[in-house]
């Protein structure tokens, strides 16, 4: 077998046991911090790992409040739909009330009682939708409703018994009460 540099150099005379030792450790000293060095790739990779964590866990967190806020709105439309179960009135009538759905931008139509459509156009009934019907409901369970989802709420009219301002040019010509469109 070949024999090594140290023992080349020993058997030659030109380094004693001493140095021979000492070059020995210092070759161990230097793979030791070789091996060092290499360990702050881990780190590296460890910092990375813990990065790549903190970005799933902050995806996740999104998801969660995504998943939470489809939750609220399923539960606020399900409020909604109990509410108009509870409180609607029965739209029975022969006068055929019109009205404008925001939501298709189309003029739909209730056949409401003379009295329902009085109550209608003071404000007093609302009409609310729950996507599949209209529902005459009392002004305050409209205003509950609106609370909980806006999008609920079709018609409810801004009845305001004021008098005619004084600059008004059409303040002796009233409109009739019974005056249909």
């Amino acid at each position: 077998m070949a024999k090594s540099l140290s023992e080349q150099l020993l058997g030659a005379g030109l380094v004693d046991q001493k140095k021979a030792k000492q070059a020995q450790q210092e070759k161990r000293k230097q793979t030791r911090a070789q091996h060092k060095l290499k360990q702050p790739p881990a780190d590296e990779t460890q910092a990375r790992l813990a990065k790549e964590r903190a970005a799933k866990a902050e995806h996740d967190r999104e998801l969660n409040q995504q998943r939470l806020a489809a939750e609220n709105i399923k539960a606020m439309r399900a409020q909604v739909k109990q509410m108009l179960d509870h409180s609607g009135v029965t739209a029975d009538g022969d006068i055929r009330f019109n009205f404008n759905d925001p939501r298709s931008n189309k003029i739909k139509s209730l056949h409401v009682s003379a009295r329902q459509q009085t109550q209608l156009a003071q404000g007093q009934l609302a009409i609310c939708s729950d996507s599949e019907r209209y529902v005459l409901v009392p002004r305050n369970i409209a205003d509950k409703i609106a609370q909980r989802f806006q999008e609920a709420v079709i018609f409810v009219a801004d009845y305001k018994n004021d008098t005619l301002a004084d600059d008004d040019p059409y303040k002796d010509y009233p409109v009739p009460d019974d005056l249909m469109w």
